[in-house]
């Protein structure tokens, strides 16, 4: 995440609708098209911060047309680390 001069931080309610939209929506929307269909609106810039902190934090990724996806399963991955033929040989 670049450092540049924030004019709106977003609030937490902004940062939860954001993520329910797009764990809801999740591949089917590129980051202008969510931004667009957001139950409420708010500036762009703020909108981008949010983007910014969910691809830093591991939770969205952006695929080769520029869609979002939910990424985030903390629940999975300890399903995975449960089993003991799936696990990390290095």
């Amino acid at each position: 995440m670049d450092i540049k001069k924030i004019l709106h931080y977003p609030r937490l309610d902004s940062v939860l609708m954001v993520e329910r939209f797009i764990f809801d929506t999740s591949g089917t929307y590129t980051k202008k098209q969510i931004w667009d269909k957001l139950p409420r609106k708010m500036m762009y810039q703020t909108y981008s911060v949010i983007i910014d902190y969910l691809l830093y934090s591991g939770k969205i990724a952006v695929d080769r047309e520029g869609k979002i996806a939910w990424i985030y399963d903390p629940e999975g991955v300890k399903r995975y680390l449960s089993k003991p033929h799936l696990m990390w040989r290095g």
